[in-house]
């Protein structure tokens, strides 16, 4: 947060020398606009918003600060460049995004037109095509353009590429600073709180989401601790060896472990850490229970998917959601004999806002509660078509609720990758990304 203050500050401290020079160098005999396309990947990789200075009446400067802050404070790799109506528009997309080389979403405004493209990794050709076309006939660039990132960062997947943040922290002139120092204080302790403001309304939601998520998770670890009590072992009783013995500390440690996860967790993603202890005890009280009674030892399993108390899985059986298609799920031997009889299998339901709904139908911090028990990318087939599916499969879910879980997380925007890039998701004439016939 301080260093976000401090980059804040300087670049309210610098905008208005750095408009001065721009007004002295404009007047100078053989001054130039730098419109050449590095030049504008240059100025990307450094900061997210770029005006050409032939379109600044398109787009006022300190607007395009304001939108650039946004865009940082969100830390989405989306970009924004502003070129004047005449710039040359074959394969624009293309070698701007050959030129940047960074992983992003990327919107131009020309002239009076606007598109946009994207690596599919942090946004789909739809979701692109989506919201060029929400945006077309917003008004004039401030208004379009505010609309488009509003909606970009609601939506892109990815985190900002580190240049941006590296760009900042450059050397000052302390001279400089001294002298519009006192003018923009005022103005800096105002863009310090609305980034505050804004900080602090997202960790408002997340703590909502996690006291709500913390009932269920608790309940999990009462019923792990319950099942601790009922197994009843004691590591000096008559036939204990040191098997079991190891099971036994195993599942206290993973019950101990839990608890202690939960007391340190801030935000949702952190109850994966959780669900996965739980799991870890869970198995390994099996374990015990098999050692104790002479029995084969059990295949390590996940839980069951209707409802990870049930314990491990004895076998996958066919099931198919309301609307979905059938897929093959982890089943306790109760919930098999359940389906086989024709009846339906006993659904962990949770408290929603519309009354008691199964988890995987009750929002987005139920996925890192799921990706704990059922890890290493077995989870995406199994909430395919479920509510839960669809917000894990949206690029914008690994933001705010982390990734790791197979299919569903991965987005790799803001990466540096250079010219190695799917061509396909920037070509297209400009204009053609508002076009739901085609145009990519």
């Amino acid at each position: 947060m301080k260093d976000a203050l401090t980059r804040t500050l300087v670049r309210l401290l610098i905008v208005p020398v750095a408009a001065a020079l721009a007004v002295l160098m404009a007047g100078a005999p053989g001054a130039q606009a730098a419109t050449d396309l590095s030049v504008v990947a240059q100025e990307l990789r450094e900061r997210p918003v770029y005006v050409d200075p032939e379109a600044r009446d398109i787009l006022a400067e300190s607007d395009a600060e304001a939108l650039a802050d946004k865009i940082e404070d969100a830390d989405k790799p989306v970009f924004v460049a502003v070129l004047p109506a005449d710039y040359p528009t074959e394969n624009l997309f293309r070698n701007l995004r050959t030129e940047t080389g960074v992983t992003g979403l990327y919107g131009i405004r020309l002239g009076d037109e606007f598109d946009a493209r994207a690596d599919s990794s942090v946004l789909s050709r739809d979701g692109v095509r989506n919201l060029v076309t929400a945006v077309q006939g917003a008004g004039d660039a401030k208004a379009q353009l505010n609309d488009f990132v509003d909606d970009a960062l609601r939506n892109t997947g990815g985190s900002a590429p580190g240049s941006w943040s590296e760009g900042s922290g450059g050397d000052v002139p302390v001279g400089g600073l001294i002298t519009v120092g006192a003018v923009l204080a005022a103005g800096g302790v105002g863009a310090y709180t609305l980034v505050r403001r804004n900080r602090r309304r997202h960790e408002e939601e997340q703590r909502a989401a996690l006291e709500r998520l913390r009932v269920v998770v608790d309940e999990d670890i009462t019923a792990f601790g319950e099942e601790l009590d009922r197994l009843d072992f004691h590591p000096a009783e008559p036939g204990a060896d040191d098997a079991m013995r190891a099971d036994y500390e195993h599942a206290l440690d993973a019950y101990e472990r839990s608890k202690s996860f939960m007391a340190a967790a801030r935000k949702p993603e952190d109850v994966r850490a959780v669900t996965q202890a739980v799991e870890d005890g869970r198995f390994a009280l099996v374990s015990l229970a098999a050692r104790r009674e002479r029995r084969p030892l059990p295949e390590r399993r996940p839980p069951c998917f209707f409802d990870p108390r049930h314990g491990p899985s004895v076998a996958d059986a066919a099931w198919t959601p309301p609307g979905g298609a059938a897929r093959e799920v982890p089943v306790c031997a109760a919930d098999r004999a359940r389906i086989a009889d024709g009846l339906d299998p006993a659904v962990r339901e949770v408290d929603t806002d519309y009354g008691r709904r199964p988890y995987w139908d009750a929002g987005p911090a139920y996925g890192p509660w799921a990706g704990g028990y059922f890890g290493g990318g077995l989870l995406p087939g199994l909430l395919v078509g479920t509510m839960l599916g669809g917000m894990m499969a949206g690029p914008g879910y690994a933001a705010d609720y982390g990734a790791g879980y197979g299919d569903f997380g991965g987005y790799g925007g803001g990466d540096v990758s250079g010219a190695d890039f799917d061509s396909g998701d920037f070509g297209g004439d400009f204009g053609g990304g508002g076009d739901f016939g085609g145009g990519f």
